[in-house]
């Protein structure tokens, strides 16, 4: 008997426990910064709490993992075929306060590093398309592209038992880094992150 139905039915709650919390009063969850606006791409004072990830190098070197994602209008992406430009691939969801903060720096980062780097937000929402359709018909993202999980296998594979999670490939598809947690996309750190694997 397969244990990945139950195993499936857990990560969620998992990630729900160890990472955003559901039960945490609104007002508790770090807001969106507005787009269309100059604070899209950085920080304010109040939100630096929730961009405080931690840098994991513990996994550099592992292979990009071959999974096919598609979008609401079943247009599909295949991981693996995005090899010849370094990738970076976010996981997030509709209720979680950090991942949603950080959209707009992840939109204008994908806008900075146009031609140079690819930025993917894959969506952990389980059965929730609607949601991740509304919140990117809201926001309006130039690069972004609503691509969704709905079985959680980058999920399972990157096994940080947190949301937001972003990893870094190199071109050679080769894993660089990951952020687990929250990361201000919009700063000097950022540039400094990506700058070694941009440069190849």
């Amino acid at each position: 008997m397969s244990l990945r139905p139950s195993i499936c039915l857990l990560l969620p709650l998992t990630l729900l426990v160890a990472g955003c919390d559901r039960e945490t009063p609104e007002k508790a969850q770090p807001a969106s910064v507005p787009s269309g606006t100059e604070s899209d791409a950085s920080a304010t004072e109040g939100d630096a709490k929730a961009l405080n990830g931690t840098l994991d190098i513990a996994k550099r070197g592992a292979a990009m993992p071959d999974f096919t994602f598609s979008d609401p209008s079943g247009a599909k992406l295949r991981l693996a075929d995005l090899k010849g430009k370094p990738v970076l691939v976010n996981l997030w969801a509709t209720w979680c306060g950090p991942c949603v903060l950080e959209m707009p720096m992840l939109d204008k980062l994908a806008q900075d590093y146009d031609g140079r780097l690819r930025v993917v937000t894959v969506s952990q929402d389980m059965g929730q398309v609607d949601k991740v359709k509304a919140l990117f018909a809201e926001k309006k993202f130039a690069k972004l592209q609503p691509w969704l999980d709905p079985e959680n296998n980058l999920g399972f594979h990157y096994n940080t038992g947190l949301l937001p999670t972003t990893v870094l490939y190199d071109a050679a598809g080769k894993e660089v880094w990951r952020m687990v947690g929250a990361h201000d996309w919009s700063g000097p750190r950022t540039a400094a992150l990506l700058a070694d694997t941009l440069a190849k």
